[in-house]
């Protein structure tokens, strides 16, 4: 099929370049001239393990080919891609979609018969109806449908989960628009993979419902890892021991610092924004938004206890500090809390990532950025795993001991098991048990703040 991708941003370029890899016939649009003289190089304007090969070799073969001519690249495309940004309003929390809005004016000027507009940008609930409004109002006698067909890619397996989906999700309010996504996605259809058809505000809502619901998964792990703390257990059995239940599943259950990237801290807002606007309370939503929050600012605290209740003065490195291993993305990522809180309380910052340091330049302020993790830890009072990338967890522990000027290893993704302390760390985890205080009872966690019996009615 001719398809046409209107930007080249995360899901524009790993969408039309997996289509491309189908076969179909590929040209992704954008207005910037220079990324798309890049593209045309191969050089890629994101981090995406993979993606880089893909792209070269769909190129060469002449399935996957990039301009910023819109009117050329409508010329014959049967389905019409819009994939732009969606950021969430300063201020407001719901989604900006001036962009898609835009796309949707410049696309009725070039539109073909019988073309199909899918939406694959995160909108909220009836965003489908506005785009067919925008280009209804430039075509009044022409003939197009309009479909939302959310993406479900996650940063750094993105490939995987284009080629290899758990589901693909179309809404569709046409026979026509039906007959031509089931054709485009016939290669994930063959292979027994769930296409599931269904209305276009019901798709809109499946994406930002299952966003949803993983950040209050995500929430509630980290939540019962304080718990798990105070009471002296370890959350990783905790984690196993719950998520063996299929009902319930294994995935998202990692404690760590708070959620972040690009997709479930806009989500989640953009979602509770549209309940507002429909009248609808959505509490459990509501408090997994404050609880990611709350837990970001905590971890600057965590830090200040394992080094003794004050940080001003000492040198702190940090490791990790994109959202999430496998990316680039700086979006709303704990590290970056974390940070301007230990600077806030006097720390000197040090800190190393993989790929993530261009990023963030941008973001941080008198912060020495290293290449190398244990320069970056040398002379250090602390170390803050922040970022679980391979390459850290697989750090030597003896050597990254011997540059630190203090053996203080907080660890905020439970990266390291008892090897840390066997190399001589003083180790702080999430959700496994605090080193031993005043109040601890023998053979178990800390004594309640309350004896059982002082609970038991005496009358």
């Amino acid at each position: 099929m001719k398809i046409a991708m209107i930007g080249t941003g995360y899901v524009g370029l790993v969408s039309g370049t997996c289509f491309a890899e189908w076969g179909n016939e590929v040209v992704c649009v954008d207005k910037n001239a220079d990324k798309i003289r890049q593209l045309e190089q191969g050089k890629l304007p994101i981090y995406e393990p993979g993606l880089d090969r893909l792209v070269r070799c769909n190129h060469a073969a002449g399935r996957l080919s990039f301009t910023t001519d819109l009117a050329a690249a409508l010329s014959n495309a049967e389905i019409v891609f819009i994939a732009v940004g969606t950021p969430p309003r300063p201020g407001i929390g719901d989604a900006d979609l001036s962009f898609v809005c835009m796309a949707a004016r410049e696309i009725a000027l070039s539109l073909k018969d019988h073309a199909v507009v899918a939406v694959k940008s995160t909108v909220p609930v009836g965003t489908g109806d506005i785009v067919e409004r925008i280009i209804a109002s430039s075509r009044p006698e022409g003939r197009f449908s309009v479909v939302s067909n959310p993406e479900f890619l996650r940063e750094g397996s993105a490939i995987d989960d284009f080629l290899f989906p758990d589901r693909v999700v179309v809404g569709v309010e046409d026979e026509y628009a039906r007959e031509a996504m089931q054709a485009l996605y016939r290669p994930l259809a063959d292979a027994n993979t769930p296409v599931i058809v269904t209305q276009r505000r019901a798709a809109e809502l499946i994406k930002y419902a299952s966003n949803a619901f993983l950040a209050t998964k995500i929430t509630f792990i980290n939540e019962l890892a304080d718990l798990c703390e105070e009471v002296g257990t370890d959350v990783s059995e905790l984690a196993l021991g719950v998520g063996l239940d299929h009902r319930i599943g294994k995935a998202f259950l990692s404690a760590g610092p708070g959620y972040g990237g690009s997709c479930f801290p806009k989500d989640t807002l953009a979602l509770l924004r549209t309940a507002q606007d429909y009248g609808v309370s959505l509490r459990i939503v509501e408090e997994t938004v404050a609880a990611n929050e709350a837990r970001k600012r905590k971890m600057a605290l965590k830090v200040v206890d394992a080094v003794g209740g004050d940080v001003d003065g000492l040198t702190i490195a940090v490791l990790g500090l994109t959202f999430k291993p496998d990316t680039d993305d700086m979006r709303d990522a704990p590290s970056v809390p974390l940070i301007e809180a230990l600077q806030r309380f006097g720390a000197n910052i040090r800190a190393h990532d993989p790929v993530g340091m261009e990023n963030a330049a941008r973001i941080f302020e008198n912060v020495a950025l290293f290449e190398d993790p244990y320069e970056c830890a040398r002379d250090a009072d602390a170390v803050i795993v922040v970022t679980e990338w391979a390459s850290i967890c697989q750090l030597d522990l003896h050597r990254l001991r011997q540059a630190m000027r203090s053996p203080i290893l907080i660890d905020l993704r439970n990266a390291f098991g008892r090897g840390a302390a066997q190399a001589g760390f003083q180790v702080t985890s999430i959700g496994r048990p605090v080193p031993q205080r005043s109040g601890i009872i023998s053979g178990g966690g800390p004594k309640p703040k309350h004896d059982i019996q002082d609970n038991v009615s005496k009358g």
